[in-house]
């Protein structure tokens, strides 16, 4: 079940990583095909091949909350961690953003982190989040002192610091994990209506706002790399961004199945006290 120590500056299962490659890890490699790009769909099909087996939806806990067998207890502690998450999307693009030299991408990240902070008559993801929480009990004050579980806090850490420290074109690829979130999105909602009446049903409107937001900031994300990653080796240095991504949650999610489903712990573990 553990996929932990996941380490975004580390090069993914591929292989690939600035300056050193294993030729022998991607389908579309050839004899005479090295060094060619890769057109739009040969790339989504490498991506989403590389991120199925290891996509959040597969985790253990994702399958337990999908079929109802979260407790509230659970699953609220899946709500206050998965928080750590959300205060810092704003913060890794942030980062994207000062690293990169391009004006057309910074005026279309500049959107992006608008809406993600819940300007321009969006959702942010903060607020959102916190009227999520609060439709599943969690008192606002309460998520907002909280403190995560160490496992969840090193992975996120480890996010913003890979978008801080990385070039941006990766940074901005790392992004590219949510080109097929829309499924599993549906799913995280359908469950709650149908194995979580005790959730408010306004708590959904945060999910509901993503889902129509997801084809516009994604095909944006997408156009970004396929125009600035100008050659194989860049795309697939890419592509092991979005796919540290996917290690990135996984590892969020081994935490807290260990300390709320195996070692069954007090939420107080998860809040400050």
């Amino acid at each position: 079940m553990s996929k932990q120590g996941a380490k975004p500056r580390k090069a993914s299962r591929g292989g690939e990583r600035r300056g050193r490659s294993n030729r022998s890890s991607s389908p579309f490699r050839g004899p005479g095909r090295d060094g060619r790009q890769l057109e739009k769909e040969e790339f989504l099909k490498l991506l989403q091949g590389k991120l199925q087996e290891k996509y959040q939806d597969k985790h253990p806990l994702m399958l337990m909350l999908y079929s109802g067998k979260l407790t509230p207890k659970q699953l609220r502690a899946w709500i206050i961690n998965r928080f750590y998450l959300q205060k810092n999307i704003p913060l890794k693009d942030a980062a994207i953003l000062s690293n990169c030299p391009e004006t057309e991408v910074r005026r279309l990240w500049i959107g992006r982190i608008l809406k993600r902070e819940g300007l321009g008559g969006s959702i942010g993801d903060i607020e959102g989040w916190i009227g999520f929480a609060e439709s599943a009990g969690i008192a606002r004050d309460d998520l907002l002192r909280a403190r995560c579980l160490p496992g969840v806090r090193f992975a996120i850490d480890g996010y913003v610091n890979f978008a801080r420290k990385a070039d941006w074109t990766e940074g901005v690829a790392a992004s590219l994990i949510e080109y097929f979130a829309k499924g599993e999105l549906i799913k995280r909602i359908e469950a709650f209506k149908r194995h979580y009446p005790w959730i408010e049903a306004e708590g959904y409107r945060f999910f509901m706002s993503r889902l129509g937001q997801l084809d516009e900031a994604n095909e944006t994300t997408l156009r970004i790399v396929l125009r600035y990653c100008q050659t194989r080796e860049m795309q697939l240095r890419a592509i092991d961004a979005a796919v540290s991504m996917a290690d990135i949650y996984w590892s969020l999610h081994d935490a807290i199945y260990v300390a709320y489903v195996v070692q069954d712990r007090p939420l107080a573990d998860s809040l400050s006290g």
